[in-house]
């Protein structure tokens, strides 16, 4: 696939496969087009040559909230809360693309909480969150919409070495349980730690 912004080629004949239930790692100095790849494949950008593949379906053309609902879902460099609303709100969110029943939406958002190590905070307002807790709230939303392939972009940014581990930790809970994913980062001993392929 490819992409052009104006005169600039910000994704150039990019092609890979992933394979269900891996853990595929994605490295690169800035603006080699990482995060406009995930913008591609999650249909926030449209694709100027190229065809995206999931499950037997050409994604290109599908809104991002379409593609989310057939299991694609992923979390953003800069973390993008509601930030009036309360973390349970804010996963709530995510869990509304699977549900339309704001009672299992809620019983989703509190399990995927729970899951984060973040039901603590459920009645805080997202804007109060440190790094690490904005990180995980970023996953919570994204996992509530039942991914089977999980977009992480730069997670690690800005953690502590100790906040570094949780992280990390948390990323191969999330794969086993069955989630493929995708992870774009900056920090090469997270790209080892936990790709499988990179």
């Amino acid at each position: 696939m490819s992409k052009n912004f104006g005169g600039l080629k910000a994704v150039n004949g990019l092609s890979f496969s992933v394979e269900a239930g891996e853990i595929f790692g994605q490295i690169g100095p800035n603006g080699a087009g990482k995060t406009t790849a995930f913008n591609l494949i999650t249909g926030f950008y449209r694709p100027d040559e190229g065809e995206i593949w999931f499950k037997g379906e050409n994604l290109v053309g599908l809104k991002a909230f379409h593609i989310c609902q057939r299991g694609i879902c992923r979390t953003f460099q800069l973390a993008k809360p509601f930030r009036d609303l309360t973390v349970l709100r804010n996963v709530m969110m995510g869990a509304f693309l699977k549900t339309p029943d704001p009672k299992e939406a809620e019983e989703r958002a509190l399990a995927t909480l729970s899951f984060v190590k973040l039901l603590d905070k459920k009645d805080e307002f997202a804007r109060s969150l440190n790094t690490i807790d904005q990180r995980r709230l970023e996953l919570a939303r994204a996992l509530a919409t039942e991914p089977t392939l999980l977009l992480l972009d730069e997670m690690m940014a800005g953690l502590n070495p100790k906040e570094f581990e949780e992280a990390i930790a948390l990323i191969r809970q999330v794969r086993e349980r069955g989630i493929t994913i995708i992870v774009v980062e900056h920090v090469i001993k997270a790209i080892m730690a936990l790709s499988d392929r990179i």
